[in-house]
């Protein structure tokens, strides 16, 4: 079995609005059964909220259980990182706040779980300097007390997974899928996954060659030569951006290696930038 690789918009779509890889995913993901009203492409509420023109990838709502599901794709292309950590955060916000335009208080019934599958790895955040490498974070809004004992007000979730650090202590659950992701875009060819778990079969069987269409085919090349043309732009706003960081570095006392590894840019570049300086 060859796969379609799962950081293509097209396929990804195709996969997980399907209803079985839906709802296995979500049971592994979150730890809850749903069942969707309807499963959505590029969601977006009208009249929209704020400022900000929200779409989400894949949108689902269980009515009867009161929850809303959002999963969305990002693939990092070298822009500031720290960017789709707070975009994604807003995301979430955005369907948990959403619902106050029909609400007669304050009252928030509906339990919001955002998913968000990042498919290339973190790189530095340029406001903390650190780099990050987790395969699963997961945030909530519910509070702590002085000696740290959390009190569960609410149930909403913020996922992120990141397939690019393999953790030995992944659980089952979260390694079925975040092995799904990677073995497509890396091994599409030979894919080691767990095809015991019935949703990932699935969604392997529906994202394999012989099952994409035509259609399709053509619809992820053009998909794939957006992707190039942004990375393309943002690597060349990113570069310049570096430089500058590497500029003001050379006034502390990091050496050139140090001072590569926190920009990106190489040794000569940096060697290059100090006798520019001196």
């Amino acid at each position: 079995m060859t796969l379609a690789r799962l950081d293509n918009e097209v396929f990804f779509k195709k996969a997980f609005t399907d209803e079985i890889v839906f709802k296995a995913f979500v049971r592994d993901i979150v730890g809850i059964e749903v069942n969707p009203d309807r499963i959505e492409t590029e969601k977006a509420f009208q009249p929209k909220l704020g400022n900000i023109n929200f779409k989400y990838d894949i949108f689902a709502e269980d009515s009867k259980k009161r929850i809303v599901i959002e999963i969305q794709k990002v693939e990092y292309d070298g822009s500031d990182r720290r960017h789709n950590f707070d975009r994604f955060l807003h995301y979430h916000l955005q369907a948990i706040t959403e619902q106050q335009r029909t609400s007669e208080d304050y009252t928030v019934e509906k339990t919001v779980y955002t998913i968000v599958l990042m498919t290339a790895p973190y790189k530095i955040n340029e406001k903390t300097r650190e780099i990050y490498k987790d395969e699963v974070l997961i945030s909530n809004l519910n509070p702590k007390n002085l000696k740290g004992i959390e009190r569960k007000l609410f149930n909403h979730e913020l996922i992120y997974l990141n397939p690019n650090y393999k953790g030995q202590d992944t659980p089952l659950n979260y390694r079925d899928w975040l092995d799904l992701i990677y073995e497509s875009i890396h091994h599409p060819e030979n894919p080691t996954l767990n095809t015991t778990n019935e949703g990932v079969k699935r969604a392997s069987e529906i994202v394999s060659y012989e099952n994409i269409t035509p259609d399709e085919w053509e619809q992820s090349k053009i998909e794939a030569s957006k992707r190039k043309v942004i990375k393309l732009e943002r690597e060349a706003g990113s570069e310049e951006k570096a430089i500058q960081i590497a500029k003001n570095l050379l006034q502390t006392a990091l050496s050139n290696e140090e001072i590569a590894k926190h920009t990106g840019l190489t040794i000569r570049q940096i060697e290059e930038l100090r006798n520019v300086k001196e």
